[in-house]
């Protein structure tokens, strides 16, 4: 099993959210593709927002997810230049 889980990586995103408010992210496919490229980012050369004590960029950008160091934003919200820049 994975540690944190997706479950897990659910609730640190939508811990943020007002009651009422839609939240940040409502499945699976959000967190993949939201550390997806936070690792893309990583392999270009961004910074790591946490102690890198793992060798691989994917496991860092779950763990930043996890400590609630990146924050997902939708599409919606995304200028033209942040989606083209991952």
């Amino acid at each position: 099993m994975l540690h944190p889980s997706y479950t897990d990586l659910m609730k640190v995103v939508n811990s943020e959210v007002e009651p009422g408010e839609q939240p940040v992210v409502n499945s699976r496919y959000s967190i993949v593709i939201a550390t997806a490229r936070r690792a893309r980012q990583l392999i270009n050369g961004a910074t790591p927002l946490v102690d890198v004590t793992y060798p691989k960029p994917l496991s860092i950008a779950v763990e930043e997810l996890n400590q609630s160091r990146v924050k997902i934003v939708g599409d919606d919200e995304m200028s033209e230049d942040d989606k083209y820049n991952v």
